[in-house]
């Protein structure tokens, strides 16, 4: 079984409400966060003690995602509004109302960009206009999470309906729904690397595992967290992956066998004090960051043998 180790690097502060949304920002070490203090704040992990704040909005930001070309960010609120915020001109911002009861989840799949929100609708954009495309209905409940498979040109979404909807990523054509996938909301999906599984997480704290060369088909389940599994990330090499919970703990698992390798929690590692919300394996740093209901995001150093 491979070593693993991960530490706390450092504990950030500033945002007034729970931060629900990690991403990639302008320069290689920095991110972005949003919070339901309407806040986004850009962080630089070289000198991260202080973050500064990049744009403010009037609700709750529950997703953001930075397209790096036109030096913007797009942002999801609780209301279903989609914010696109210029950052070297904040005069050219658009706030779309577009999504109802909340913006979930954004994917970006090279010229498009896609949002999940409540009442079940997905919607393709055009992300250099900011334009929408096309919507699909595909239920009558919130969905919750995106992901995308370069093998095998495949959207996944989850829903709050417990089902997974596996969609061709040109067309938007369903080529399947797995009801029934988990016994409450879907929250988390990613598909691993190399395109052979799903990883799905929801409210009923299951982590599962679907096979899709001839499915999907379950290859496994554990109840993985005390409480609902919030959020899925892989490292950016691939052999590890990370899930964060409601319990607090964030868990880290081999991505070959599947199998438990680390625990970070509040009392052994000063963990978050509450629900991890958003978990982001920054891709240039390889830092492990974490985001959480106690106003507060984690640097966590992670090392080991793959």
């Amino acid at each position: 079984m491979p070593k693993l180790a991960a530490r706390k690097k450092i504990q950030l502060t500033g945002h007034n409400a729970s931060i629900f949304a990690l991403g990639q920002g302008p320069e290689t070490n920095s991110f972005f966060s949003g919070a339901g203090d309407g806040w986004i704040v850009h962080w630089d992990l070289d000198a991260p003690e202080v973050g500064r704040l990049a744009a403010k909005v009037d609700t709750q930001v529950f997703s953001l995602l930075y397209l790096p070309e036109w030096n913007r960010v797009i942002a999801g609120n609780m209301n279903g509004g989609l914010h696109w915020i210029q950052l070297d001109a904040p005069e050219k911002t658009r706030n779309i109302a577009h999504h109802e009861k909340g913006v979930f989840d954004i994917l970006r799949v090279g010229p498009y960009v896609y949002t999940a929100g409540g009442k079940g609708l997905l919607t393709r954009w055009d992300a250099a206009e900011g334009r929408s495309l096309e919507s699909v209905q595909l239920s009558n409940k919130s969905l919750r999470c995106l992901s995308y498979c370069p093998q095998r040109g495949e959207l996944a979404v989850g829903a709050s309906d417990q089902s997974i909807y596996f969609l061709d990523a040109e067309s938007l054509e369903l080529r399947r729904r797995l009801a029934g996938a988990h016994d409450n909301s879907v929250f988390a999906l990613h598909y691993t690397p190399d395109g052979h599984h799903l990883l799905s997480g929801g409210r009923d704290a299951m982590l599962k595992i679907w096979e899709l060369a001839d499915g999907p088909r379950l290859h496994s389940a554990r109840p993985a967290h005390w409480y609902t599994i919030n959020t899925i990330t892989f490292h950016p090499e691939g052999h590890w992956f990370a899930t964060g919970s409601r319990d607090r703990s964030i868990k880290i698992w081999d991505s070959k066998s599947f199998e438990l390798l680390k625990v970070l929690d509040t009392s052994r590692d000063g963990g978050h004090l509450n629900s991890v919300n958003r978990l982001y394996w920054h891709p240039y740093c390889n830092y492990l960051l974490s985001a959480s209901d106690d106003r507060s995001m984690i640097v966590w150093e992670v090392e080991g043998s793959a």
